[in-house]
């Protein structure tokens, strides 16, 4: 296949001119014939491709131990969605994915400064009380919606001693690579490095690359706006250039920002980085752990069906426009602290989610979205962006540069 598809290319570029055919089937067939695609990244962690699973994780984690396998298996990095997961479930979905996979793989978890105020050591304790204001405009929209009062909570507390517990497993179970979605991770860098453990961190401006390089990561995930869940103000196009460029090469910057196909991996490595994190691209997958109309919802939705806003989490995220988001951010509430504002709207998640009503919080999304048509198993998903990022880095590139000089 890949010889007819040469032959093709040399045809298609020589433009029946004989001398020019035979150069171009030599280099077709080169190209056609390489089997991967490598940077760095793979060496760093071990993997074939330099295709990383966004770690996804909320009041649902998409980036469960089914998908972290599945990418793994496929020959990129799972990271498993490791957010608002307990300490001891985080245990579990770790022990998890190694009964399903012997290859490298991730967690990710968030630090927050606004939660841990830059000291896991002495965690301080937080107050769960939520002002009387938004519990009555949480108990209005629950009305409204004909949800009933569920008082099960799904999330525990999230202050800074259940984030270092979190570290604690992470540490404890000797992880391939760990990720902070949010903060600094500098607690743990000491103690993962001694266990040969990588740590990166997601971030949005180059300020933010250079600090995260004296703290002595091993790679930064730039995220730009154009992704889900938090994200940057900075777009996806014009942040990945620029932290390449403040890292000066010291260490691999991975392109994140709802990257859902391969050509859009392509332009990530001709942008200067060494890899991509892909979530977007990953949640209509069947391996995917959230439920089958929220998959439904994300092959329907188009790229302007998302909002960024501060009513999930306090901070700034890209969701699928949903009631929820609509009424919270017409109310004239400002956001609560994070530990607050995600007990505030867990608690009509976890209504939401027992009436099945994927209309008040269809969940978290990239403008990429647009371009995922159907829902399948991850593996054809990892294998489409790769086979498509090397056709656009092969013979689309190539055909532009003869073009050029012909």
């Amino acid at each position: 296949d890949n010889f007819l598809e040469a032959i093709n290319l040399a045809s298609f570029l020589s433009d029946n001119n004989d001398f020019l055919y035979f150069y171009c089937l030599t280099i077709s067939f080169f190209f056609m014939s390489l089997p991967k695609i490598q940077t760095p990244v793979c060496s760093l962690f071990n993997i074939e491709y330099p295709l990383v699973l966004a770690g996804m994780g909320g009041f649902v984690s998409p980036s469960g131990p089914d998908l972290a396998a599945a990418v793994s298996n496929a020959g990129g990095l799972g990271v498993l969605g490791g957010a608002f997961v307990s300490p001891e479930g985080l245990r579990l979905r770790i022990q998890k994915v190694r009964e399903l996979t012997d290859k490298p793989f991730g967690v990710n978890t968030l630090i927050p400064f606004s939660v841990t105020q830059g000291d896991l050591k002495n965690p301080t304790a937080l107050s769960e009380e939520i002002p009387e204001q938004y519990l009555s405009f949480l108990s209005q929209f629950k009305t409204l919606h004909g949800l009933n009062e569920n008082k099960k909570k799904s999330l525990p507390l999230y202050d800074p001693t259940f984030i270092r517990e979190q570290l604690e497993v992470v540490l404890e179970e000797k992880v391939d690579v760990y990720v902070s979605g949010l903060g600094n991770p500098e607690f743990i860098l000491e103690r993962a490095h001694q266990q040969n453990m990588k740590v990166g961190v997601v971030l949005g401006n180059s300020l933010q690359a250079k600090k995260a390089l004296e703290t002595g990561v091993d790679f930064v995930v730039a995220q730009g706006h154009d992704g889900g869940g938090h994200n940057s103000k900075i777009g996806t196009m014009a942040l990945i250039p620029q932290v390449v460029d403040a890292l000066e090469g010291k260490i691999p910057v991975l392109a994140a920002g709802s990257i859902v196909d391969g050509r859009q991996m392509a332009a990530a490595l001709l942008l200067g980085a060494q890899g991509v994190w892909c979530g977007s691209a990953f949640l209509a997958t069947e391996e995917a752990d959230i439920t089958q109309k929220q998959k439904e919802e994300i092959v329907s939705a188009n790229e302007t069906d998302t909002v960024v806003t501060k009513s999930y989490s306090g901070k700034p995220a890209r969701v699928l426009k949903g009631l929820w988001t609509e009424a919270f951010d017409r109310s004239g509430l400002k956001p609560l602290p994070m530990h607050q504002q995600l007990q505030l709207s867990d608690s009509m998640f976890s209504a939401a989610n027992l009436d099945e009503n994927i209309k008040l919080f269809p969940g978290v999304g990239g403008q990429g979205i647009g371009l995922i048509k159907k829902i399948r198993p991850a593996k054809d998903v990892f294998e489409g962006i790769v086979f498509q990022a090397h056709e656009t880095l092969t013979k689309r590139s190539m055909s532009l540069i003869l073009q050029k000089d012909i």
